[in-house]
């Protein structure tokens, strides 16, 4: 695949999009502490420190999540553990809109194998706006992430970035996830393509 983005670009629009993902949470902290700056009503500062406390547990979720599917994380060609990334795309994900079945087993895999299965996920939780569920397997020289949901569609612009059909110019913090996920691919040695059908949208990069 040709490189449609500059290196420089490619990292100034993940830092983008990792910033639009922490901003709710960090903001939603200040607020709290204003309110309990502001306020004296007893249950009110109980209602604010909560606000900090749940809003301080999703930043660091988002920012170890962001760490592991966009980051250094374990230094060039080191191997991660699949179950950790479990474990933290379960808290990235939470239990309000799309419930994550994550049943790729424990053991680890190259990096890049790792973090292409996280950007997969992205993909369908992105595939199910309304809420739904994420199933996400692995096995020997196959990831897949399956978005099952009411309104469960794949994104002109995805399915555009897919098909290397959108021009540099016309990227943003959001389509850059999905050209980030076929640079892993390359990088893995794997082909990443998108399957639509009723109700779901499956994600499966295949080993080369």
């Amino acid at each position: 695949m040709s490189n449609l983005l500059s290196d420089l670009d490619l990292a100034a629009l993940l830092c983008s999009r990792v910033c639009h993902d922490i901003v709710s949470p960090v903001g939603a902290i200040a607020n709290g502490l204003e309110m309990m700056d502001e306020e004296d009503d007893e249950e009110m500062r109980k209602l604010a420190l909560e606000l900090v406390r749940r809003s301080a547990r999703q930043a660091s979720a988002k920012l170890q999540f962001c760490r592991l599917a966009f980051g250094a994380a374990g230094g060039a060609g080191s191997m991660l553990d699949l179950g950790e990334a479990g474990d933290i795309a379960r808290l990235f994900v939470g239990d309000e809109k799309v419930k994550l079945d994550w049943l790729a087993a424990r053991g680890m895999r190259d990096r890049n194998e790792v973090k292409l299965l996280l950007n997969l996920m992205l993909l369908a939780i992105a595939a199910v706006p309304r809420g739904g569920s994420v199933r996400i397997e692995a096995s020997d020289g196959l990831l897949s992430a399956i978005a099952e949901g009411d309104g469960a569609r794949l994104a002109d612009k995805t399915r555009a970035v897919l098909d290397r059909a959108v021009p540099a110019a016309e990227f943003d913090a959001r389509a850059v996830q999905v050209y980030y996920a076929l640079r892993l691919a390359e990088e893995a040695r794997f082909t990443l393509a998108a399957e639509v059908r009723p109700g779901a949208v499956m994600f499966r990069a295949v080993r080369q």
